[in-house]
């Protein structure tokens, strides 16, 4: 099927759809965020009843994305599910948000997303690959839909935008990303405004977690490979949250010589203890990260991918370092 007969699927959904419940994955980004924010206000304007869900456990959100305004956002199971459609954003697969809910219900699903390697979970998916983030998409459906996109609409689908390129520096960044960026800021998008809450102004215990994570970095294989860890102890005494280490990895990242870097931290949740969140990220097309994060049980794209683990450290990285290294070679 192509993208464009699964486009016309999607719009002919959405337009008939009364009902819906916009899902997203978990610990969203700023393109799961400005997507999931975006297609609500979208469905707003074509007076269609969508609610947002996300977990309780999802809040606080990161401290960049905390002015989004997700105050209508659900944190429980409607009770009409079974009668809503379900509309996934960003999610390259089911598990990666935990739904078992929506497989009880029995409700239709649509599948919206830009990650190659999405298992296409839905009644109706439209994956588009060459898709910079899953906010341009949600921007190519509002126009397929005949709705005149507002600032705010804007604003939510920029910030998915800039931060799935990595402030237009990742590969994905395409003619049409940019495109796109024009549209929206000629719509209204005070870039300068999203910028400053994005990337600036962070709170004093994140730049400590940072200095942390810097104090710890070794390399291996020639410095291809450079890898640091933050524990749990470090979160408490820095007087930091688990989203304040959001970015610490594109630190990492920025090393020269550098073709892969990971950050593994210790997860803070009870119910998680002794296991590990590892985020990935290489500097260019010769190492696919989301095919060692799959053989992990997580996902994500070529240059940015993760997934959590209950490994030791000396043997997850040594699994890294082998995974990383069948790649180089």
């Amino acid at each position: 099927m192509t993208v464009g007969t699964e486009l016309d699927m999607v719009v002919d959904e959405l337009r008939g759809a009364e009902r819906l419940l916009l899902i997203t994955h978990e610990n969203p980004d700023g393109d799961a965020l400005g997507s999931i924010l975006g297609m609500h206000g979208v469905l707003g304007l074509l007076g269609k009843d969508a609610l947002m869900f996300m977990p309780a456990h999802q809040f606080p959100l990161p401290h960049e994305y905390k002015e989004m305004p997700f105050d209508d956002v659900v944190t429980e199971p409607p009770a009409d599910v079974a009668d809503r459609l379900i509309v996934f954003l960003d999610c390259g697969n089911a598990d990666r948000m935990p739904v078992d809910f929506i497989a009880d219900s029995g409700a239709r699903v649509l599948n919206i997303d830009h990650h190659h390697d999405n298992t296409r979970f839905g009644s109706v998916n439209l994956v588009v690959p060459h898709a910079s983030c899953t906010a341009e998409i949600v921007y190519g459906l509002s126009k397929q839909l005949g709705v005149e996109v507002t600032p705010p609409i804007a604003e939510a689908l920029y910030i998915g935008l800039i931060t799935d390129t990595g402030k237009f520096m990742y590969e994905n960044t395409s003619p049409e990303a940019h495109r796109v960026a024009a549209e929206l800021i000629e719509i209204g998008v005070n870039v300068q405004d999203v910028y400053r809450r994005l990337y600036e102004n962070l709170p004093w215990a994140r730049l400590q977690l940072l200095s942390r994570a810097l104090d710890r970095i070794s390399r291996y294989d020639d410095g291809r490979i450079t890898v640091t860890h933050l524990r749990a102890q470090d979160f408490t005494e820095t007087g930091s949250q688990e989203e304040d280490s959001e970015g610490i990895v594109d630190h990492i990242r920025s090393i020269e010589g550098t073709a892969v870097a990971v950050l593994v931290r210790e997860l803070l949740a009870a119910d998680r203890a002794g296991r590990r969140k590892v985020s990935l990220r290489a500097t260019n097309g010769a190492v696919d990260v989301s095919r060692i994060a799959r053989e992990m049980g997580g996902g994500g794209h070529r240059q940015a991918a993760g997934f959590s683990t209950e490994l030791p450290l000396p043997e997850l990285l040594e699994r890294l370092r082998r995974g990383i290294g069948d790649q180089l070679d």
